[in-house]
């Protein structure tokens, strides 16, 4: 499976929760790639809410998010963000502009509850390094 994010935004994500701990590329792609298959399934529950609403194109609330964030703030990039919402939905839906940008808060979200926890691991097994055997371990623990 390739990965449609770029790893240097996911990498920002892993340094602004990690403190004084450096963060290995292995842990930016790892956590890049668990965001991409964590937006595809949200994707895929969006377009099925839409479609039961008789709408073929997906806005934020079929998401479950009513206030958008400025697009501004996100460090995630918008595009790439797109194109995982359509890895799993049919050609047929469209992803509005807000959509893109409650999504990629979304997964925003979910990367910093991951990085933080995966810093913490990274503490407890007194490296100072996060590596993607944290982000495993944090996966292996919690979902």
């Amino acid at each position: 499976m390739s990965v449609e994010l770029p790893f240097a935004p996911v990498d920002e994500v892993i340094r602004r929760n990690a403190g004084d701990l450096r963060v290995s590329a292995d842990a930016a792609e790892e956590l890049a790639r668990r965001i991409q298959i964590r937006g595809a399934e949200l994707a895929a529950d969006a377009a099925e809410r839409a479609d039961e609403d008789g709408r073929k194109t997906l806005m934020p609330s079929d998401f479950g998010v009513e206030q958008l964030v400025d697009r501004a703030d996100l460090t995630l990039p918008i595009a790439p963000v797109d194109r995982i919402a359509r890895l799993d939905i049919d050609d047929t839906y469209r992803v509005s502009m807000d959509a893109r940008v409650a999504l990629a808060d979304i997964l925003e979200d979910y990367a910093d509850n991951v990085a933080h926890a995966a810093a913490i691991l990274a503490h407890h097994a007194d490296r100072r390094t996060v590596q993607a055997e944290d982000i495993e371990t944090y996966f292996a623990l919690f979902e």
